[in-house]
């Protein structure tokens, strides 16, 4: 009967679980409200920029037709960054791929079986540290927390 119990209750708890988590529309609509958002921001600092420096409607829209013209400039920048990061993940793909057949070559079966399971441990590790710190350039922590991993692995 506790058993039941507690097994409904893990079930309930799960379930709202479930139900906290975002749907991709909710992300889209976030995104729109934080474009939105930015361009509010743009407005009242144009305002501001306007009533500090005294400009006239010349200089504004001037100054609006640069800020287009570098907002268009990093797009295009980020664009083909991106394009540069997605042929760097080929790459790497391709290399781990190429590794792998090359450590087959060299282990036995077992040897290889136990060499994937650990560097999936260790992908998982990292992951989940990524996860928990937000990724904002906590290399140092990373590093450390590899460490431990593999003094937990040696131990």
């Amino acid at each position: 009967m506790k058993k039941l119990i507690l097994a409904i209750a893990f079930i309930g708890m799960g379930s709202f679980a479930m139900a906290q988590q975002t749907v991709p529309q909710d992300k889209k609509m976030t995104k729109e409200e934080m474009h939105k958002k930015m361009e509010q921001r743009e407005q009242a600092r144009m305002q501001e920029m306007q009533k500090e420096l005294n400009l006239n409607q010349s200089q504004v829209s001037q100054i609006k037709d640069l800020h287009a013209k570098r907002k268009a400039e990093m797009k295009v920048k980020f664009e083909k960054d991106s394009v540069a990061r997605q042929a760097m993940r080929e790459e790497m793909k391709a290399k781990k791929l190429q590794m792998n057949d090359d450590m087959k070559k060299i282990l036995s079966a077992e040897q290889f079986s136990k060499w994937e399971a650990t560097n999936k441990a260790k992908m998982d590790q990292r992951r989940a540290m990524m996860k928990e710190k937000g990724m904002k350039g906590k290399r140092n922590i990373m590093k450390h927390g590899l460490k431990e991993a593999s003094q937990s692995q040696v131990n």
